[in-house]
C-alpha cells in the first residue's frame, strides 16, 4: 500500500485585518486537480466582491503545485501561500486566501506576511494530520472479554467504527497496519484464545 503522508484533516477558515484590509484563508483537503479547482471556483463565488482571490495547492497526483497571485505584485500573494504548504510538509491540500482591500497599500513586505499569515491560520484550523495504512479487524468476544479488550485499546493505535452488542460483542475496529498482528496477539493472549479476530481490509486514515 501507499506510504503514509501529511495533510489537512477538514475544510476550515479564519481570518485577521491588516491596516484596514481583511484576509480570509480557507484550507480544505483535496486528492485532486479537480476537486481543488471546484474549491476555488467555491470560495471565487462566495466572496465575489473582494478584489484578489489568492490560491495554491499542491497534490500527490502527478506532482501538481499551482499558485495564483491574483493581480497582486508577482511573488507577494500566491508563493508565500504555497510556501506554508511546502515548509509545513503537508500535501494533497488547496489553501484560497480572499482579501478585501482596505485603501492603505501594505508594501511588498507587508503583502507577504499578510498572506503567509492567512494561509497559516487556517492550516491551523484545518488541522495537519498523518494520514497511515490502517487495517480494518472484527473483534467478536463475550461481554467478560470486552472489557479487558477495551482496557487496552489505549495500548494500539486504534480507531473504533462501531460496536454492536448482542449475544456476544462484535467490534468494527482500525488499527495501525503495523500494530495489527500485535494486537492480535494481546487479544488471544488476554482472553485464552477465546476471542474471534478477522481482518476484513484496509485504508488510509489519521487518529483523532
Amino acid at each position: 500500500m501507499e506510504e503514509c503522508y501529511i495533510t489537512l484533516a477538514e475544510e476550515a477558515s479564519a481570518s485577521f485585518v491588516e491596516k484596514k484590509s481583511e484576509f480570509i484563508g480557507y484550507a480544505k483537503p483535496c486528492k485532486t486537480e479537480k476537486e481543488a479547482l471546484d474549491f476555488i471556483a467555491k470560495i471565487r463565488k462566495k466572496h465575489a466582491d473582494a478584489r484578489h482571490h489568492v490560491y495554491a495547492y499542491q497534490l500527490k497526483e502527478n506532482n501538481i503545485m499551482r499558485y495564483s497571485d491574483d493581480g497582486e505584485p508577482q511573488g507577494t500573494a500566491g508563493m508565500p501561500v504555497l510556501d506554508i504548504i511546502r515548509k509545513t510538509g503537508f500535501t494533497d491540500a488547496c489553501i484560497v486566501v480572499v482579501r478585501y482591500f482596505g485603501g492603505i497599500l501594505l508594501g511588498t513586505g507587508g503583502l507577504v506576511r499578510a498572506y503567509a499569515h492567512a494561509a497559516k491560520l487556517a492550516v491551523d484550523a484545518a488541522r495537519i494530520v498523518t494520514y497511515e495504512n490502517f487495517t480494518l479487524c472484527e473483534v467478536i468476544c463475550d461481554y467478560t472479554d470486552y472489557d479487558k479488550i477495551r482496557a487496552v485499546y489505549a495500548d494500539f493505535g486504534l480507531i473504533v467504527d462501531a460496536v454492536d452488542f448482542a449475544q456476544d460483542v462484535t467490534q468494527h475496529l482500525a488499527v495501525r497496519s503495523n500494530e495489527a498482528e500485535r494486537f492480535a496477539r494481546t487479544l488471544t493472549e488476554l482472553t485464552n484464545g477465546a476471542v474471534l479476530f478477522d481482518t476484513t481490509g484496509q485504508r488510509f486514515d489519521f487518529l483523532p
